[in-house]
């Protein structure tokens, strides 16, 4: 008898009453090695959620029973901590904002790309494993100093102006991780993305002008229809 184990992927709860987008989402997450339990009426979710067994939950905002917002006001005053992804058709700033200041941690509007869900995910997974952000961050030969304000790559210091230093702190938290241009936008900007602005190509390029020099190994990719990633290899 072998005495190996095998290693258990994150454990999600979906509270979505559409049965095609739980759907979606199960077979999405699944397929990326989550373990997912879905649930369809609010106050069972609620139920389900205050446990705090769950690794994260997406919760539909518009739910049959007791709404999303009740639901995550109603875990962060028990103390339930687990991370929340808010996903729902109601896509104005007003709605949004609401959704985030009850105690959503990212906030996804229908319809959506299933690979953008899982990204977002995957972020907040990492920010949990991680909730003291470190002041000092290396990737490779690039380190930043989030106190002095310094990049340097390879032993050369780069001047980033303050755009491209917030830019490149996010990546750099989420190396390795698909990260799509709302994704980005919204966490450097701080705005609702514009899908006619090409305000992070622009940076983009000049950022990778910067970090990327001559000889040395790309840092920044991008993967075509999906977003960027930031490490060693894409």
């Amino acid at each position: 008898m072998s005495n190996m184990t095998t290693a258990l992927g994150p454990r999600i709860l979906t509270i979505e009453d559409d049965q095609a987008t739980a759907e979606e989402i199960r077979t999405e997450l699944a397929g990326r090695g989550f373990r997912v339990d879905v649930v369809a009426d609010g106050h069972l979710g609620l139920d389900r959620a205050s446990n705090g067994a769950y690794d994260a939950i997406t919760l539909d905002r518009l739910l049959p029973g007791l709404d999303g917002l009740s639901i995550v006001k109603r875990l962060r005053a028990a103390g339930v901590e687990t991370p929340v992804l808010m996903i729902s058709a109601l896509s104005d700033v007003d709605e949004r904002v609401r959704g985030l200041r009850a105690g959503g941690d990212d906030y996804l509007t229908k319809p959506f790309a299933s690979d953008e869900m899982s990204a977002r995910l995957e972020v907040l997974l990492r920010r949990r494993k991680s909730p003291e952000l470190a002041l000092k961050l290396r990737i490779d030969d690039l380190e930043i100093d989030l106190i002095e304000r310094s990049v340097h790559r390879n032993g050369i210091e780069l001047e980033l102006k303050a755009t491209e230093l917030r830019l490149l702190e996010y990546m750099m938290r989420n190396a390795g991780q698909i990260l799509t241009k709302t994704m980005i936008f919204e966490a450097v900007w701080n705005y609702h993305f514009d899908p006619y602005t090409n305000l992070i190509e622009v940076h983009m390029a000049r950022l990778r002008k910067k970090i990327d020099l001559p000889g040395l190994a790309p840092l920044i990719h991008t993967k075509r229809g999906s977003g960027y990633i930031f490490g060693a290899r894409p």
